[in-house]
């Protein structure tokens, strides 16, 4: 098994999303790539501690790999906006690509320029690449949020 750790907007459809694909064995939301330690939903939402709402992925490398999963990450938000998709507005919603190892900064740094050369983004992509950190596990009651039927 391998992660990836992918930040897209609201973490509740990323985390549908990935799931629904071939080889994703498990997903669930948290916060990474901020400060505070242990972080609340509450505290993110502030803008204050740095952390961005994303989905950890694990998956089977012999049955999706890494590079699919970068094609999903584009194709379900809008990476030219920055630090919001939609209504979202914050930090928190910004589009980030958090990279386990050196491969995966290689793949993620090849697709996101095969994007921008491709001209199917009609503005700049503003999606960081930077390194995976401490990832904080969200709530129990926003994992598989979607699939609650509260939404």
């Amino acid at each position: 098994m391998a992660t990836a750790t992918f930040a897209a907007g609201c973490f509740w459809g990323i985390e549908r999303s990935f799931r629904q694909v071939k080889g994703v064995t498990d997903a669930e939301v948290g916060y990474t790539g901020g400060s505070t330690k242990n972080p609340t939903y509450e505290d993110v939402c502030t803008g204050r501690t740095g952390h961005a709402e994303a989905v950890r992925v694990e998956f089977d490398p012999a049955q999706v790999s890494y590079e699919e999963l970068l094609d999903v990450f584009w194709r379900i938000h809008d990476p030219t906006q920055l630090n919001r998709q939609g209504p979202d507005i914050g930090s928190q919603y910004r589009s980030a690509i958090f990279f386990h190892d050196g491969e995966q900064e290689q793949a993620a740094q090849a697709s996101k320029k095969k994007l921008e050369q491709s001209g199917a983004a009609s503005r700049p992509i503003v999606t960081e690449i930077v390194p995976a950190a401490t990832f904080w596990r969200a709530e129990d009651y926003h994992q598989r949020y979607l699939d609650k039927g509260r939404f």
